[in-house]
């Protein structure tokens, strides 16, 4: 049976929302206040999972404060920091309504674009995206690291992932539990939603002002998250490998006749000891080997960590009313 609008609206939905935290205490009430704001003018009712992850300032105070003023609010306290990828994962796997909305809890994912979404969903989208509008109040930096990063993964990935796209979006069930079947260790969520292949709607969205502190994204968490993006959706690395070995076997090639054409004509005495291009070839070579022997470590690493099977999360506790 094919699914209309109409039938999407005719059904009581539960509208779930997961949102990750790591030291948002100076964010989190207004943050809050804005968030139920929203849902109370919803038609549907509604569920909201805060992910602490790990936070080390009063972040869990305020949640537990906030889950006995709303029944519909539920805490989970993740025994360390785990990272925004597994703490998302955390509440995707709790999160059991018919629609699931993501984002992030400091104010730049705006609640009020909420039911912007469900709009988009209920005209017949299993997943619905946004992408952040460069407002020029982004950082020249940011601007620039965001762009080169889209432009790798897309480059080397073999799945497109559209530039902007962040962990804001809405997901039906039935593409949650597609992800619940994905259960790698090194999680990159925005590459593994286009891999399912479920109907996507893109919604641009100007972000908004952050509420209170600043990114948790450090340069350090923002390049392993570039690394489990590349590593894990592409094997082009490894194929530039055999390419760069491929090249410098050309080159030798053509370096032998070179030289025997000098041994040919009988000029081999005008050739030079050239102790230094030798040298040069030797760290080129071996620079370039280290290079592809890191880039098949990583790999190897990951495989590492895969097998062993560790959880990618662990919850230290739930609290709800």
């Amino acid at each position: 049976m094919k699914t209309t609008k109409s039938n999407i609206k005719n059904k009581k939905l539960e509208v779930n929302v997961v949102i990750p935290l790591f030291n948002e205490d100076q964010a989190l009430s207004g943050f809050h206040k804005r968030l139920i704001t929203v849902l109370d003018k919803l038609p549907y009712p509604s569920k909201v999972y805060y992910i602490d992850d790990g936070s080390s300032d009063d972040t869990a105070l305020l949640l537990n404060d906030i889950v006995h003023k709303d029944e519909r609010i539920c805490a989970v306290q993740l025994s360390r920091n785990f990272g925004h990828q597994a703490a998302l994962t955390a509440g995707l796997d709790l999160a059991e309504g018919d629609i699931v909305i993501t984002m992030d809890g400091d104010g730049q994912h705006p609640p009020e674009l909420i039911p912007t979404l469900i709009d988009r969903y209920e005209e017949g989208n299993d997943i619905v995206q946004s992408q952040r509008i460069n407002d020029h109040k982004t950082s020249f930096l940011k601007q620039i690291t965001a762009k080169f990063f889209y432009g790798l993964i897309n480059t080397l990935g073999d799945t497109r992932i559209i530039p902007g796209t962040a962990d804001f979006r809405l997901m039906t069930h039935a593409v949650v539990l597609a992800l619940r079947e994905m259960n790698e260790y090194h999680r990159f969520i925005r590459g593994m939603l286009p891999w399912i292949g479920y109907k996507v709607f893109i919604l641009p969205y100007t972000p908004g002002k952050r509420i209170a502190g600043k990114s948790k994204y450090t340069f350090s968490k923002m390049f392993t998250l570039a690394e489990d993006a590349i590593f894990s959706f592409s094997l082009v690395p490894l194929r530039l490998g055999l390419i760069t070995g491929g090249i410098f076997i050309l080159l030798a090639i053509i370096e032998v006749i070179y030289v025997l054409t000098f041994w040919i004509s009988g000029q081999q005495s005008t050739l030079a000891p050239g102790w230094s291009s030798i040298v040069f070839l030797i760290l080129l070579t071996g620079g370039s080997l280290m290079i592809i022997i890191s880039l098949v470590g990583i790999y190897v690493g990951q495989i590492h960590q895969e097998v062993k099977h560790r959880p990618i999360y662990i919850i230290r506790s739930i609290i709800h009313a």
